[in-house]
């Protein structure tokens, strides 16, 4: 009985390959055992694939819409002044200019006043690319025109609903009447305008001039959109870019195009998506214990076949290679129909949600990602599976068929060894090579790494501690302690899919709450309670005056402020900078910066000391101590930034560290007061009550604000919170929804973990039935032993989940950590009753089986 199988003859190539059709013979039985391999394949790759396909969507869409959302093939933008002459008459060479203004103003109507970002537009050329969507729907231009002396305006509808007003109504902008014409109910270009917290009102530019909101050092937007001739290619967008830079060579723009419409998007896009997709990720290696799960059982029903095979001549390796076959060809249906959940996402998600988006999307099949997605899958199924089935190599024809009643005891070939590892590393290298942020990819792996070796650590301990501990009286506990560490048990199974999924819960449970409290709890209790913007320097003394007779308690702050762009760094352009991604902002577009004699409230130097007052008349600079290490900066460097439409110089001459959480006025660059001396500006203030959140006192002083100094704009700090904590929900809730795809894969491990032990367990309870053990008896004993796994189990995913959850706020969020376990102990808890549910439910079909087939087998 020595020899092997014969083989194909090679003179047939048509020939299917012995081991591929003994595989496809085999299959013909059918999925049965399979049904939670299946499920946890589909599910990760789905996971993968939907994050990825809708990513791809959503950048084709901002891709796509790049003139629609920019306004124009290319945007020109500057803060606080606009345009001059020779500057205007540089873009409109190019094609066709539409300029628009945005800034922050207040509107007041029935003694109430409400902050709005406000639009000016020319509505002989806006919009210059998509289309303006108005109720009742007319021409813009006749929309916004003067009638009896008074202009027209359109509104968000949120701003009629705050001001409790209607369309034919008359609102106060700064003090001037205007007419509500109509409501927005589609902007084109909403989304370059970035997170608002006011609703929008949209007017002519001429009414904006005639409000007086226009002054020089007032916080204006401008942006000056260029549609370029019919047809213009991306050289001939570079070609344009290149003529105006040679012609407005120290303008300042902050420059878009309709290749690049907004990458703030882009880039959050990608930092998103690589998190969803290590979600995913993680749900396809939880399921991979599934699959390892699924592959044991498998070979457990093989083992005739197994016996079969190797009494005849087959050699381990072919029946390795031959269930490998039959495996890998069920994990490619599963990575199939993930692939077609997954792709098909983005075209669901348009069809029922596209008028909610904020974003455009462009639903696109994206053959890249999901083959990358079908990667994933394919190398986890097959990392989980090769163990499984390599242990079957060595066992002898005998021991195959003496393992019911004396398992044999075998160790994996290193070459099987050495496969897992190449498939592992295959993993770790897609994972990082494709991820938007490496770093965050090997703090994954490791995470993901350690989680499984505690896991299985907890495991041999949960079951040393059984073998040790000393019998109990009682039938029932003697036979639960004894099946947590008997041969085939299904402790390490249960601990990693159960410890996977309370860890996980605990951690997101733990980020959720601190977020949110952060959000809603500890900030209002130590920010101000309202911001004032645009206050001309010439009523700075006069409206502190206001402010102290409104609030005669209230603590008051102000400082002046212009917007300005960092454009070099030692000379080196802001451009040629690759700055780490947490500093990135600090070059991107403009910031506030002020000048002040002392050191600001709320920051603490930490290298080189505030300047005198003769040093103070000097180009000098305060940088933020963390982005300047992050930057590379130190004392002595010079910063350069654009004020105004001119190029500043100053250099480094100390580091502080500011306290951003206390929401009060903090910048990253504080100057001299000597570097701006004469330039104009507006002061920003904020007031904070004694008392704190006070919806009556504010409202009131922001109505008086509203009548006193119609040019001012006010925020109200909990209404900024309120937009930033429903921006934070929503995050929150997709990661939830990404969250729940690697529970749900939990829970199939789970399942699987006990359909695995199935065969098993039935010769336990035929035999434990035969001695006269009674159902009741079984289930109690199953019930301890369920019970026990859960417990365990539960307390290291508390543990292991407060520990991640501590890293995630404290380290990577850079929020105060505070250990809230209601939440937790709800997933713990609930994690120990569906271990017990699900055991027993496992159990129970067991334990109505009759003894008598089954004894013959034995």
């Amino acid at each position: 009985m020595h020899g092997t199988l014969s083989r194909p003859q090679p003179n047939n190539p048509r020939r299917i390959p012995l081991t591929l059709r003994l595989a496809l013979r085999e299959s013909r039985g059918g999925l049965s055992g399979f049904g939670v391999f299946l499920a946890c394949i589909a599910l990760g790759v789905a996971a993968i694939a939907g994050v990825a396909s809708i990513s791809r969507s959503l950048s084709d869409g901002l891709g796509r819409e790049g003139r629609r959302i920019l306004g124009g093939d290319l945007a020109y933008n500057l803060i606080n002044r606009e345009a001059t002459d020779s500057e205007r008459q540089a873009l409109a060479r190019e094609g066709r200019l539409d300029v628009v203004a945005s800034l922050r103003a207040m509107a007041a109507a029935n003694g109430d006043a409400a902050l709005v970002e406000l639009k000016a537009v020319d509505p002989a050329t806006y919009p210059a690319a998509g289309e303006l969507v108005t109720d009742p729907p007319g021409r813009l231009a006749e929309l916004l025109a003067e009638r009896d002396g008074v202009p027209g305006a359109l509104a968000d509808s949120a701003l009629l609903t705050r001001l409790a007003v209607k369309v034919g109504d008359r609102i106060a902008l700064a003090g001037h009447p205007v007419t509500i014409r109509g409501t927005i109910v589609s902007e084109p270009d909403k989304i370059a305008g970035g997170i608002g917290f006011g609703p929008r009102l949209m007017i002519a530019e001429p009414t904006l001039r005639a409000t007086g909101l226009v002054q020089p050092g007032s916080l204006n937007r401008w942006s000056y959109r260029i549609l370029l001739p019919p047809g213009a290619s991306d050289a001939d967008l570079d070609a344009a870019q290149g003529r105006i830079r040679a012609a407005t060579l120290e303008a300042g723009w902050e420059i878009r195009s309709r290749t690049n419409a907004d990458p703030r998007f882009s880039k959050s896009i990608e930092r998103f998506t690589q998190f969803l997709t290590l979600v995913g990720l993680t749900a396809l290696i939880v399921g991979g214990v599934g699959v390892g799960n699924a592959v044991h059982a498998f070979v457990e029903r093989k083992r005739p076949s197994i016996a079969t095979l190797k009494s005849v001549g087959a050699p381990g390796s072919q029946v390795v290679a031959l269930y490998l076959t039959q495996v890998m060809l069920i994990a490619g249906l599963g990575t199939l129909i993930g692939l077609v959940i997954g792709a098909s996402l983005p075209f669901l998600l348009d069809a029922l949600f596209s008028a909610d988006l904020p974003l455009p999307l462009n639903p696109t099949l994206a053959p890249g990602e999901l083959a990358l997605a079908a990667a994933y899958g394919l190398i986890t199924a097959f990392a989980f599976a090769i163990t499984p089935l390599g242990r079957a190599h060595d066992v002898p024809v005998s021991g195959l068929f003496r393992d019911t009643v004396d398992p044999a005891r075998v160790r994996t070939r290193w070459r099987y060894r050495i496969w897992l590892g190449l498939s592992l590393a295959a993993l770790v290298g897609l994972s990082v090579a494709t991820a938007f942020d490496r770093r965050v990819a090997l703090i994954f792996i490791a995470a993901a790494a350690i989680a499984f070796g505690l896991l299985h650590v907890v495991a041999l301990g949960l079951m040393a501690a059984a073998r040790r501990l000393p019998h109990p009286r009682w039938p029932a506990p003697r036979m639960a302690l004894a099946n947590l560490h008997r041969p085939g048990a299904l402790t390490p199974a249960i601990v990693l899919s159960l410890g996977l999924g309370v860890t996980l819960l605990v951690t997101l449970s733990l980020i959720d709450a601190n977020v949110r409290r952060t959000i809603s709890a500890t900030l209002p209790a130590r920010a101000p309670n309202l911001f004032f913007l645009d206050i001309p320097s010439r009523d700075a003394g006069a409206f502190r005056e206001f402010l102290a007779r409104a609030a005669p308690n209230g603590k008051i702050e102000d400082v002046p402020m212009m917007r300005g762009r960092i454009v070099a760094l030692n000379g080196v352009p802001a451009s040629k900078i690759r700055p780490p991604e947490d500093a990135a902002w600090v070059l991107d577009g403009d910031r506030g910066i002020t000048y002040a004699d002392t050191v600001p409230e709320g920051s603490s130097l930490t290298d080189g000391a505030w300047w005198s007052a003769e040093q103070g008349t000097k180009p000098l600079v305060s940088f933020e101590t963390d982005l300047a290490r992050q930057l590379g900066l130190k004392l002595g460097d010079t910063v350069t930034v654009n004020v105004l439409g001119r190029d500043l110089t100053a250099t480094i001459f100390n580091l502080r560290r500011v306290e951003w959480r206390n929401l009060g006025i903090n910048f990253v660059m504080v100057f001299s007061p000597g570097t701006f001396r004469g330039a104009p500006h507006s002061d920003l203030a904020t007031l904070t009550l004694p008392g704190g959140v006070d919806a009556g006192a504010e409202s009131h002083i922001l109505r008086d604000v509203a009548k006193t100094f119609p040019s001012v704009s006010a925020v109200r700090v909990k209404d900024a919170l309120d937009a930033i904590g429903d921006l934070v929900g929503r995050l929150v809730l997709a990661i939830r929804g990404a969250s729940a795809v690697a529970v749900l894969a939990s829970l199939f491990v789970l399942a699987g973990a006990i359909a695995a032990g199935h065969r098993a367990r039935l010769y336990d309870a035929v035999v434990l039935k035969v001695l006269g053990a009674s159902r009741s008896r079984l289930l109690s004993a199953y019930a301890i032993e369920y019970a026990a796994l859960g417990f365990a189990t539960a307390l290291f995913g508390l543990a292991a989940g407060t520990l991640a959850g501590w890293v995630i706020v404290a380290k990577v969020m850079h929020l105060d950590f505070r250990l809230d376990l209601s939440g937790a102990l709800v997933a713990a808890l609930a994690a120990v009753a569906l271990a017990i549910l699900l055991g027993l439910l496992g159990t129970w079909r067991i334990l109505g089986q009759k003894p008598a087939p089954y004894l013959r087998q034995i």
